[in-house]
């Protein structure tokens, strides 16, 4: 791999035992609640999947405050995460647990202000007890991620307007607090269009985009190190273009971390797409993840990206691990592949309308990118 370094993060949420309702709620009884508290769950990974992977690859972990990582966990988090060389690669207030009418954007003030005091204390944890186990590169420092599903509503109304500016107002103060701390957390907006409301505040990578500028305009927030974190599967759940969602990202300087992530209906091989729920499955190796790793390395993009997945509601263990591992490599397959795909033949291609060509050369590539899988994943 030569000089080549790429970080990756895993997903403590990904470790659970079922997720009941439809589908079984034990079905990785190992996995249960207090069987697997987080300090245990970075050892699986460092036990379990970090030796599986090849050797450029550094490892990050994300957390949820308050319900995987809090004031009485912390430390012990943090010396897990210290100990085993896993780095903190992002943390986010878990508000949706707790704040089902539009938390920070809420009209009742009474929850707005508690869901404002919950997204504190997370920065508080980020720079207090986490602190040790940050990334010593300043460019790796973790995502301070923003999840829209408490930003939302079910009522067509002009409080909608309201909701919208007092959402402004929070995250505007929430980036003064943390750039008095140090401002050296990238705060990252994940769009989602839906889930866990009808509709959403910011559900589209570009009404985030825009959310960020108007934040700059008319609070006079630092964007330096502000943006999206651009999750695939939200984009593909409402039929969008992910790849073109890139282009946005990088054109306004705001892809500041990544869920490499699938619906799962852009591979031929497994079922998903617009119109299904979240289904979360792991990166896939496709034509759009190709595209998408060329956009990244010619805008210079080295930071985490996130395998914000759920394992299958039939896996057993080791199965369910193994689903991270291949995650993890079809990425890394995706990029490797890219690297030796011939970019300048593919644009004489298409400036001479030669689209069948220009198919043919990024189906090779992809081609290429299963080989380099399963090179990797055979050790």
């Amino acid at each position: 791999m030569g000089d080549r370094r790429s970080f990756h993060s895993v997903c403590r949420w990904t470790f659970h035992a079922g997720k009941g309702g439809f589908v079984p709620p034990d079905a990785i009884p190992e996995w249960g609640a207090g069987e697997l508290d987080t300090p245990g769950c970075v050892e699986m990974v460092s036990r379990e999947i970090a030796p599986r992977l090849p050797d450029h690859i550094g490892l990050g972990m994300e957390l949820h405050y308050d319900y995987e990582v809090d004031e009485e966990n912390a430390a012990a988090v943090a010396d897990a995460l210290a100990g085993s060389g896993i780095h903190l690669a992002l943390i986010t207030p878990g508000a949706h647990r707790h704040f089902a009418y539009g938390g920070v954007a809420s009209l009742d003030a009474g929850e707005r202000k508690a869901a404002e005091e919950y997204g504190l204390r997370t920065v508080d944890l980020a720079y207090g007890p986490l602190k040790k186990c940050w990334h010593p590169e300043a460019v790796q420092a973790p995502s301070f991620v923003l999840w829209n599903g408490s930003y939302g509503y079910d009522l067509a109304s002009p409080g909608i307007a309201e909701m919208y500016r007092n959402l402004k107002e929070s995250v505007a103060g929430l980036c003064r607090y943390e750039a008095e701390k140090g401002g050296e957390l990238y705060v990252a907006i994940e769009p989602k269009p839906n889930e866990g409301h009808p509709a959403m505040l910011l559900p589209t990578v570009a009404s985030t985009i825009l959310f960020w500028k108007k934040l700059g305009e008319e609070y006079g927030v630092d964007l330096g190190r502000k943006g999206v974190n651009k999750e695939f599967g939200h984009s593909e759940m409402v039929g969008l273009d992910h790849v073109y969602d890139t282009v946005e990202e990088v054109d306004n300087g705001m892809l500041v971390h990544m869920h490499v992530n699938s619906q799962g209906y852009n591979d031929g091989i497994i079922l998903g797409g617009p119109g299904k729920f979240d289904i979360d499955h792991g990166a896939r190796i496709n034509g759009m993840n190709v595209a998408i790793a060329g956009l990244m390395r010619r805008a210079g993009f080295s930071r985490w990206k996130g395998h914000d997945m759920q394992v299958r509601p039939y896996d057993n263990r080791e199965q369910a691990l193994d689903r991270v591992v291949r995650s993890i490599l079809s990425w890394e397959a995706c990029e490797l592949a890219e690297r030796e795909m011939d970019s300048e033949s593919l644009l004489e291609h298409l400036a001479k309308r030669e689209t069948a060509a220009a198919e043919d050369l990024v189906r090779e590539t992809v081609l290429g990118a299963y080989r380099h899988f399963d090179r990797m994943y055979r050790g």
